[in-house]
């Protein structure tokens, strides 16, 4: 089975191009989404988390309220990288463990994880190859303020804390840049596909 990282910047589309993947038969799995179910009251995350950052956190059902997790580790690199190291273990060992369920279920298939920051955390190594999914600065920009309902300065700030697009192609295996259509950027999926169907393993 080929193991496939899929990542890039903030708003570029890397779950747009994952779903493409997806219809065109790989095994996609959104690493955010298992992120998120940590955190639910019952996640692996949920505990350590709530001691760690306080109840302040909470929302009145008893979740955690993400956008008060985001406001206490948003500018603190040192909070950032606490609440990774309570929450990338246990969204690493289901990776995994879904790893070797689609390996058993398709020893030929293509195995695609969409993370963001894949790169960052040393993680893109654990696969055979990267996708990374770019577009011109200000589309990101645009988008991140149009989907997460954000500011302008808000969105930048977000961008000065992470790397750049122009570092994260530097580690790519294949390259999809969205900032043209979709059409286009559906062509570049496609040939992706391809190029990924054609690798021996």
């Amino acid at each position: 089975m080929l193991k496939v990282g899929l990542t890039g910047g903030l708003a570029c589309g890397k779950t747009f191009v994952g779903e493409a993947l997806a219809a065109l038969g790989c095994h996609v799995l959104q690493a955010d989404q298992l992120g998120h179910a940590a955190l639910l009251p019952g996640g692996e995350a949920y505990g350590p988390v709530v001691r760690e950052f306080g109840p302040g956190i909470l929302a009145g059902n008893g979740e955690i309220d993400r956008r008060a997790l985001a406001e206490q580790v948003f500018g603190s690199a040192e909070r950032l990288a606490l609440l990774n190291s309570l929450v990338h273990p246990p969204v690493l060992r289901q990776e995994e463990a879904w790893l070797d369920r689609v390996a058993a279920g398709d020893p030929r298939g293509i195995a695609v994880i969409e993370a963001a920051i894949l790169i960052e955390t040393g993680g893109h190594q654990r696969f055979d190859k990267l996708i990374v999914v770019v577009c011109e600065e200000q589309q990101q920009i645009e988008r991140s303020m149009k989907r997460d309902g954000v500011g302008r300065e808000r969105v930048r700030a977000r961008l000065s804390r992470q790397m750049p697009v122009s570092e994260k192609r530097k580690f790519g295996d294949f390259i999809i840049d969205t900032s043209g259509t979709k059409e286009e950027t559906l062509r570049q999926v496609r040939a992706v596909y391809d190029s990924l169907r054609r690798i021996e393993l």
